[in-house]
């Protein structure tokens, strides 16, 4: 496996100086700052990667190329949408870019709503998603007509209480939390826009959301392969609907309908152990062992998550999976691959991290502090060595 770090380009407060000191050697970026709905040109592709080499790493995970919500909606402007995004994964593999990871969430991308959540164990400041507060913020901020039938009605009346029980302040900033925009999320919306956006998925199910997945999917994964660009899909984040909007990248069967479309190895997944574990129906370590052959991409972390679906994100060794399982069953596919003459080594980051020490004063991304990353990234690297001297003891004596 090769380790990687998330990188946003130059408004980062990480340098690339920084990346090179966790020992990583790749590096996870896009180019945040392209307009969607506009191709990137093979010029500012050359001029990220340069910049990226001149300071002795690699781009080695396009992560992501914007997807247009036409798209996701199957509109009469999808096809030339669908171009621009073929557009700019050719120009990423004339640049030699190896891996593009991607995802097909309808007007939210990864979403919270507590960017500073103290841990009970004292371990800093997390990520939290909270159950009752989303539902507020749907059922009684948004005003979304009909919100409530979307969940339980006890969950609801406490939803109530708490939105009751809110400060302007309070509401303005789970807003904020929810809709204003996260590190390679889509772009700021506003409580007018998000609530036109949602309305323009009206009358489209699940069984519409992943059929227009499925087209876009025939049409670019003949693009990845004329390049040699391995395709991860990233799961939603969190893993069930949102908004009362279809969500189709959530369980092992929708992974198991995307992987069908194909059997090619540039169509692959990005396995994100924290957005699939999010949901508690969801076996990680299972997962894992029937989809690693499948992996092009890797984001390690780990969740908790509570009775309510309410859930915060752990340490990366603690939490609800079993990471170490899930690594060696990473392992073990890629040395199949590789007896069979893959020289393919998985991807893997670090994915977010707590807020620890000096980094709770300074200015960083919501999820993307250094020394959390740094921590969670050492931790991987441990277990990965342990695993790996393992596994050399079995093939020595097999």
């Amino acid at each position: 496996m090769k380790e990687t770090w998330r990188w946003y380009g130059e408004p980062d407060p990480i340098t690339l100086e920084h990346v090179r000191q966790t020992g990583a050697t790749g590096v996870v970026t896009a180019l945040h700052e392209v307009p969607d709905g506009t191709s990137w040109t093979a010029e500012d592709i050359a001029t990220r990667k340069g910049l990226i080499e001149k300071a002795g790493l690699e781009w080695t995970v396009c992560e992501s190329i914007p997807m247009e919500q036409c798209v996701k909606r199957g509109d009469s402007d999808a096809p030339s949408a669908i171009g621009r995004w073929k557009d700019t994964l050719a120009n990423l593999g004339r640049a030699g870019i190896p891996v593009v990871c991607y995802n097909f969430m309808p007007v939210v991308d990864w979403t919270r709503t507590d960017l500073r959540w103290r841990t009970a164990r004292g371990t800093g400041l997390a990520l939290r998603f909270e159950m009752v507060d989303f539902i507020a913020y749907d059922v009684f901020i948004l005003g979304r007509a009909n919100a409530a039938d979307n969940y339980d009605a006890g969950l609801v009346a406490k939803a109530e209480i708490a939105f009751k029980a809110m400060t302007e302040a309070e509401k303005l900033a789970l807003e904020t939390n929810i809709i204003a925009g996260l590190p390679g999320g889509a772009l700021v919306q506003s409580r007018a826009s998000i609530a036109a956006l949602i309305a323009s998925y009206q009358g489209i199910g699940h069984a519409e959301m992943q059929a227009n997945l499925l087209t876009f999917l025939k049409e670019v994964i003949p693009v990845a392969e004329d390049f040699g660009i391995r395709l991860g899909i990233h799961p939603d984040d969190p893993p069930f609907s949102l908004f009362g909007l279809p969500r189709v990248v959530s369980t092992p069967q929708d992974v198991r309908n995307i992987l069908a479309v194909s059997d090619s190895p540039m169509h692959g997944i990005t396995l994100c152990t924290g957005s699939y574990g999010s949901r508690a129906d969801n076996d990680l370590t299972a997962m894992a062992q029937e989809f690693a052959h499948r992996v092009n991409f890797a984001h390690l972390r780990n969740v908790t998550v509570e009775d309510d679906g309410s859930f915060f994100e752990d340490d990366h060794l603690d939490g609800g999976t079993d990471m170490v399982a899930v690594i060696e069953a990473l392992l073990r596919a890629e040395r199949a691959a590789q007896a069979k003459g893959s020289t393919f080594a998985v991807p893997l980051r670090s994915d977010h991290g707590h807020l620890l020490g000096e980094d709770i004063g300074r200015k960083t991304n919501p999820g993307y502090s250094y020394i959390g990353r740094l921590k969670g990234l050492a931790e991987l690297r441990g277990a990965i060595r342990a695993l790996t001297r393992q596994l050399d003891k079995e093939e020595a004596t097999a």
